[in-house]
């Protein structure tokens, strides 16, 4: 803002301006501290200032707009996800649990003795377990120990060959074991009671097993043995049986024995139906009965 000074005359008297000289000041108002600047009123435009005006034919977005837009439809979806895979993490728990109170009633509405055979059943298992893992640990050591490798290799070989004969059926087996005879009641024994006996069997750790019918045909039961209710009998592997059936197992004795009279198992319900199941423990029986090999179309050995 420009002011035009006040000049003197020789005489000493000061000479104001003239109209044409005046320059209109801004009033100033005084602030707290005793500056002074110009009064709200004034105002003074930058000329590098420029008012920005929206494109023409673009208006801004209004608040539905935003509130409609990807982002919050992104959110819920991520929501979405989420809630669905913490509802599934419930679904899980729920289902373990519900499986681990059944477990817990089954034990319960065990007897004592039973629960104590049980026990035993499984501490016999475990040491039988340890003393396989024994074995095979000393057949490891002796197949490393250079002089006396080629000798226990063959010998270990011609071992698991034996074992697998056995587990394939091939192969006659002995050992103490169990015979089990079904007897009907006013309902016949179907196909599905001998499957169930042979799991809970396998389940317990049987290692070999036949079933013969009354009439004495054999049927050696491997992993693919297979049963059919059929007119006044069942089928097995494509062999024909007429009841009462017996069925040959070798294994622990005492385990397979409590596997098979656990609550609501297969004992129980061949007797609810008014028929009979006879288990006999011996200390030796004979699995005389073999399957013949399978040959494999498909199946490869990987080397």
């Amino acid at each position: 803002m420009r002011v035009t000074p006040l000049t003197g005359r020789p005489g000493g008297d000061p000479v104001r301006p003239t109209e044409s000289e005046t320059v209109r000041i801004s009033p100033l108002t005084e602030g707290a501290s005793g500056d002074t600047f110009p009064a709200p009123d004034d105002h003074v435009a930058d000329p590098t200032e420029k008012d920005e005006e929206p494109p023409a034919g673009k208006a801004e977005p209004t608040d539905e707009a935003a509130a409609a837009g990807r982002p919050t439809r992104k959110k819920r979806g991520a929501a979405g996800v989420i809630i669905l895979v913490l509802l599934a993490l419930l679904g899980f728990t729920l289902a373990v649990q519900l499986r681990g109170r059944s477990v817990d009633s089954d034990l319960a509405a065990m007897r004592e003795d039973d629960l104590v055979r049980l026990q035993s059943d499984l501490q016999a298992q475990e040491d039988r377990l340890q003393r396989e893992i024994a074995s095979l640990q000393d057949s490891q050591r002796q197949l490393q120990s250079g002089a006396q490798g080629r000798a226990a290799a063959l010998e270990e070989a011609t071992r698991r060959a034996d074992e697998l004969a056995i587990l394939a059926g091939t192969a006659p087996a002995t050992g103490p074991g169990l015979t089990i005879r079904f007897v009907a009641g006013p309902q016949p024994i179907a196909a599905s009671d001998i499957l169930n006996a042979v799991q809970e069997l396998r389940g317990a750790d049987a290692e070999a097993m036949q079933i013969a019918g009354v009439d004495g045909t054999l049927v050696r039961i491997v992993a693919s043995t297979y049963f059919v209710d059929v007119d006044g009998g069942i089928e097995v592997s494509g062999k024909r049986l007429t009841g009462p059936y017996t069925i040959t197992v070798i294994g622990d004795p005492p385990t397979m024995r409590t596997a098979l009279n656990i609550p609501d198992g297969l004992v129980p319900s061949i007797k609810a139906d008014g028929g009979n199941v006879i288990v006999d423990e011996r200390d030796t029986v004979d699995v005389t009965a073999t399957a013949a090999p399978v040959d494999l179309e498909h199946a490869k050995p990987v080397s």
